[in-house]
């Protein structure tokens, strides 16, 4: 009998392996990386500061960057999480403030946009962060809601990923900003500590499949496969911009 694919409520995100995580992905600024902060940036340019009431990241997990991207557009920032992990780490960069290794992550966001706060405390001071699962943010609609490496990331099977995506895009209002990130082509997630999580391998088309119908000024610009990251089995990463008709 063939194994049915793991689904999202069939990890225990509660146990995300964080520091794994951190170390494997964010201690330094890898090229990926800065190529989605720079796509982001001309998006956030765009956008007069201060002028979003309330945007919301979902699935927010221990990753500061796109939070901080947000931090000059946006007067309140909604950081979903539902795993216990990535809630803990988020609060305690918000009272402890961020560890020194996200510093070069908002010097290269503040380089290309100049409009965010001076500090890294400053950005994350609009963040509120939420223990909260990812189809039920607590303030939708949003002005603009960011996704990053998160549907994609937490299920093996298609029509939950679609879902997951169609529940992101629900969660702005008519004309809202959608800014998100995704892996692309990466199968099963495999963390350098053992553990293995859900991941569904996408791709362009699949992506513009999924969106088509729910979005207008659709853009998707592919980022090749970074060295300096593990090999997951991706293919690079795919940023997309567009805004919920």
């Amino acid at each position: 009998m063939t194994a049915q694919p793991r689904r999202n409520a069939d990890a225990d995100w509660d146990a995300w392996p964080v520091e794994q995580y951190l170390a494997e992905n964010y201690r330094i600024l890898h090229p990926s990386d800065a190529a989605v902060i720079a796509a982001h940036s001309t998006l956030y340019q765009r956008i007069e500061p201060g002028s979003l009431h309330r945007t919301v990241e979902l699935g927010a997990g221990p990753n500061l960057y796109p939070l901080l991207l947000a931090a000059a557009a946006s007067r309140h920032i909604d950081a979903v999480e539902p795993g216990a992990a990535g809630v803990a780490y988020l609060r305690r960069a918000l009272t402890d403030g961020p560890e020194p290794s996200w510093q070069p992550f908002y010097a290269e966001c503040r380089r290309l946009n100049p409009a965010l706060p001076a500090t890294m405390r400053q950005a994350l001071s609009a963040v509120h962060v939420h223990r909260a699962p990812l189809t039920a943010p607590p303030a939708a609609p949003y002005d603009l809601a960011s996704m990053h490496f998160v549907a994609e990331s937490v299920t093996a099977e298609e029509d939950e990923f679609r879902s997951l995506c169609a529940s992101y895009v629900a969660a702005v209002r008519p004309g809202g900003y959608l800014v998100a990130a995704f892996m692309a082509g990466m199968p099963t997630y495999r963390l350098g500590d053992g553990s293995v999580w859900p991941g569904l391998p996408v791709s362009a088309e699949l992506l513009r499949e999924v969106f088509e119908p729910l979005v207008e000024d659709l853009e998707i610009v592919a980022i090749g496969r970074d060295s300096t990251l593990p090999a997951y089995g991706d293919d690079g990463m795919l940023v997309l911009h567009a805004r919920r008709r």
